[in-house]
């Protein structure tokens, strides 16, 4: 018996350590980075693991007709007993999808996969998957015969036409791309851009068409850019000022007023202008307007579209920031007219802009009406060239009455004088949409 006994405690004090460690073994989460659609001749992948005790082995493949073809492997010296002291973040797996890893992949459908097994004692195998089309068929594009001549902080309008296999076309600038629309009835497709004011003036515009597996063609038309020099002027601030504008935008804020200044100036700025150039995802996918666009009536311009301002506090220079627009100023609570007829996207206070409208006219192409005194328009509701959105006033970052004006393209700030232009607008896109019969 007393043998027996220390036998079952042999096998006790072997079997609870390791169930212990089996116990304590991980399984693995994988994600996609971004879930692929497709994949091509060499379409980059990339999948994230979190497991605490990391991945001993790292497995892609791609099956297709229920052959599993190979892509890429990783491995890790197996460490099963140390497993306990580690607490490793996530880590990305990066790798390549395509023909160009397995010549005996096909065109048509099939399953992305990819294992991870944990680094511990049970070595847990875990998995994720996705369906995907296989393209090898290249897009390509071509593009109107028209001269474009773009001024440097300015719009511009292409005709494009896509063939192959491809599932976005429009056309890029510097980092920016900007989408095209259908014509109705047409292969022809039509893009706004932007020549961004501070783009380097060996920024060239391409049209650019590419597939979901990556693959991408892209063609330049005829174009001639028109630098520009924008005005540069000091703007002085003090005590009066930082209390109204400050206390207005951040009335609960505490501590420096110049502090709380700067952050609003630059970083508050930043995020209000990120949240006017994410408004181009709800635009139009046709023109909702057909006359010129207004500016406001009898209007004194106070500040043009690309100033930069140099901020003078007490003498000296504390900042430094772009102005993206007109200032415009009439007389106090002037009613504000929308510049063309449109669709409300935007209706409510925004920081810097203090109440703001954004009216989206299709296409990309938005305007901007800030630090109105009252808004008199909804989110969601049509307007009419010249109906009254609201009255001019001082909210936001605004030191006396006025109406700060802009206008966008697909997000990007661009000089609204062409837009008030009959004859640009003539020049620029009633003559290229009139060539093609869709005026």
């Amino acid at each position: 018996m007393a043998k027996f006994f220390g036998f079952l405690l042999i096998v006790l004090l072997i079997a609870v350590p390791l169930g212990g460690l089996e116990f304590l073994s991980t399984h693995s989460t994988l994600a996609f980075g971004s879930p692929p659609k497709a994949i091509g001749e060499a379409t980059p992948v990339t999948v994230r693991i979190e497991n605490p005790h990391g991945a001993r082995r790292i497995s892609a493949f791609v099956e297709q007709g229920g052959v599993r073809l190979p892509l890429e492997e990783s491995k890790s010296p197996a460490d099963r007993f140390k497993f306990w002291r580690k607490h490793l973040p996530p880590a990305d797996f990066h790798f390549t999808a395509g023909r160009a890893k397995t010549a005996a992949l096909k065109e048509g459908k099939a399953k992305l996969i990819v294992e991870a097994e944990s680094n511990d004692l049970r070595g847990s195998l875990d998995s994720i998957s996705t369906d995907v089309d296989v393209i090898f068929r290249p897009p390509s594009v071509t593009t109107d015969s028209f001269q474009h001549y773009i001024n440097q902080g300015g719009s511009e309008m292409a005709l494009l036409t896509p063939s192959g296999s491809w599932t976005e076309a429009g056309v890029r600038v510097g980092d920016h791309f900007y989408p095209s629309f259908p014509m109705a009835g047409s292969q022809e497709r039509v893009a706004l851009f932007a020549m961004p004011w501070d783009a380097p003036r060996d920024t060239a515009p391409f049209v650019v068409v590419r597939n979901a597996a990556g693959t991408e063609a892209k063609t330049q038309f005829w174009y001639k850019v028109f630098p520009k020099k924008f005005r540069a002027r000091d703007l002085p601030i003090d005590d009066a000022f930082l209390n109204k504008v400050v206390n207005q935008i951040d009335p609960s804020g505490s501590g420096d007023l110049l502090d709380r200044f700067l952050k609003i100036n630059g970083e508050m700025r930043r995020e209000n202008n990120k949240t006017l150039a994410d408004l181009r995802l709800k635009t139009a996918g046709h023109f909702l307007w057909s006359e010129p666009f207004l500016q406001l009536a009898n209007s004194k311009v106070e500040s043009a579209f690309a100033d930069v301002r140099s901020y003078i506090y007490k003498g000296k220079k504390v900042d430094q920031q772009t102005h993206l627009g007109f200032d415009l100023a009439v007389g106090q609570h002037t009613p504000v007219p929308a510049a063309n007829d449109g669709k409300i996207v935007w209706a409510a206070m925004l920081g810097i802009y203090g109440n703001c409208v954004v009216v989206d006219h299709g296409l990309g192409l938005q305007s901007i009406y800030a630090h109105l005194s009252e808004i008199a328009v909804k989110e969601g509701q049509s307007v009419k060239r010249g109906e009254a959105l609201g009255k001019s006033g001082s909210t936001g970052l605004a030191g006396g009455d006025h109406l700060h004006f802009s206008m966008q393209v697909d997000g990007v700030q661009v000089n609204p004088i062409e837009w008030w232009d009959a004859h640009w607008i003539h020049d620029h896109v009633r003559v290229s949409l009139a060539a093609n019969g869709r005026e």
